[in-house]
């Protein structure tokens, strides 16, 4: 079962983005159907990329959907097993929902929900132009021949991790929204893996190097442009992997070979990096500090900063003075 360290199941959370919500994202159609339902809208946050993440807590009620157009994939995180899926059988559906279970929905597909007794899930929505450029990236092939295949009730265990994982991010905090991202794109690179034959799988999961030298650089100066809330464009997996004009699968296997870490860890470090100077070289405000490490808030700061170093903002400024 998902950790639950959002709040407990019957808060209700304020809408995230990265920008403000007002700039959210439009056309997830199953996202817009259950804002019409009385299912209660818990957790929301655009993750970019083509990307959007909900948590939905929702009972005693009935809906479905209607080729949304776009891709859901969801995990149960509490209840599910008065959950009944009113389509047709056969394969890919299971008998009933239960934490840890997982749906996944293809843009195409009709179903419809009867909704028992209390269950909440988490969403994760993807448009189908984010598909097919993974499906590129990834496979190097033609995206109409790579869709999902539809799952009802799934026990899948690399779904039911990437939950846990995404459930334990404060999606307000714009470090732990990457790691968000970053889990959400590797669960996603396993469905694009899993709808290729095996030879092609096989040749998208064979050993590469580490990024070129000039790759290298680029996308370590854009990232260093970009550390800050003031930056034009946040920072995401998949515009690095633009950047070097990979998959966020290839992208992420190797930085990690050329860096020894993963993307996340390694813009932790480079903001860690930033506040201790910023701490011990100026006598600008908390606030002010957080903002230029690209961070939302002083609380913010204060996490990352005892989390990684072992001391508040305020003992690592002092400690030059000592």
């Amino acid at each position: 079962m998902a950790e639950q360290t959002d709040g407990g199941p019957d808060t209700i959370w304020p809408v995230t983005s990265l920008a403000s919500s007002s700039q959210l994202p439009t056309g997830f159609r199953v996202f817009d159907v259950l804002s019409q339902t009385q299912a209660q809208l818990q957790r929301s946050a655009w993750l970019g990329d083509g990307l959007q993440l909900a948590v939905w807590r929702n009972q005693h009620d009935r809906t479905g959907y209607q080729q949304p157009g776009h891709h859901t994939v969801s995990v149960y995180l509490e209840g599910g097993q008065d959950t009944r899926y009113l389509g047709e059988p056969g394969r890919g559906v299971g008998t009933h929902g239960a934490p840890g279970r997982s749906c996944v929905l293809p843009a195409e597909h009709e179903s419809g929900w009867e909704i028992g007794q209390p269950f909440r899930f988490v969403h994760l929505y993807l448009n189908s132009q984010a598909w097919g450029e993974r499906v590129v990236r990834l496979l190097d092939a033609e995206p109409r021949a790579h869709t999902l295949e539809r799952r009802i009730f799934a026990q899948d265990p690399v779904l039911a991790r990437w939950a846990s994982r995404v459930m334990a991010c404060d999606w307000d905090q714009p470090l732990q929204r990457l790691a968000a991202q970053a889990a959400s794109h590797e669960a996603l690179d396993q469905l694009v893996l899993a709808s290729a034959r095996p030879h092609t799988r096989a040749a998208a999961l064979r050993p590469t190097g580490g990024l070129s030298a000039p790759v290298r650089r680029r996308v370590l100066a854009y990232i260093e442009s970009q550390l800050g809330t003031q930056a034009l464009e946040p920072l995401t997996v998949g515009r690095l992997a633009g950047l070097a004009n990979l998959s966020e699968f290839h992208f992420a296997r190797m930085f990690r070979v050329s860096m020894g870490c993963s993307v996340h860890a390694w813009i932790t470090q480079r903001r860690v990096d930033l506040a201790r100077h910023l701490l011990t070289r100026t006598r600008q405000p908390l606030a002010d500090v957080a903002l230029a490490c690209g961070l939302a808030s002083a609380s913010h700061l204060n996490a990352m900063v005892r989390k990684q170093l072992g001391a508040t903002p305020q003992q690592v400024r002092l400690s030059v003075q000592g």
